[in-house]
């Protein structure tokens, strides 16, 4: 088995755990689901040799964990400092800034102490990593972006666009 399909089916194995994340209505169940998710992005990225992109994904992993136990803004801090510092000893061009920024928009995202927070500032870190998986020449990690954007858009209008309106309309 080359490293090349490899790192797809560990891809491929990420997009499950993606996919369940965002269905969830609360915070620590995406973020269960988002820890084994990155653990595998980041093996997937080892195995493809884009070392920025596997240093944020395993930093992102333990970043989830953390955010998992506290909302705090210096640890949030200590994390995007640490997205800066992979990115600037790992550079390697626009694939560096696009999974940095990326990691910079997520770390904000899952230190929000709400979900509903955490799915808009998630939005926009997506994008970035969509970009990156394109760039990078992983169909696979762009499905899982995809569909990553895709169940959080789900998720988000399940829980912030229908029920408040059905709440209203019960409430007249």
């Amino acid at each position: 088995m080359t490293p090349f399909l490899l790192s797809q089916i560990l891809v491929g194995m990420a997009i499950c755990t993606d996919l369940l994340s965002f269905q969830g209505k609360g915070r620590k169940h995406i973020l269960v689901c988002l820890i084994i998710s990155s653990s595998l992005i980041s093996l997937h990225f080892v195995l493809l040799e884009h070392w920025t992109a596997a240093g944020l994904g395993l930093l992102a992993g333990i970043r989830f964990v953390t955010s998992y136990f506290t909302t705090s803004k210096k640890a949030m801090s200590v994390f995007v400092c640490c997205s800066l510092l992979i990115g600037i000893v790992t550079y390697s061009g626009v694939l560096s800034l696009l999974s940095c920024t990326g990691a910079i928009c997520n770390t904000v995202g899952s230190f929000c102490s709400t979900d509903r927070r955490m799915r808009e500032i998630m939005f926009l870190g997506t994008c970035f990593w969509l970009t990156h998986n394109i760039l990078a020449h992983s169909p696979t990690a762009v499905l899982l972006e995809c569909l990553f954007l895709s169940s959080n858009i789900v998720g988000y209008y399940r829980y912030y666009v229908v029920r408040p309106a059905q709440t209203g309309t019960l409430s007249h």
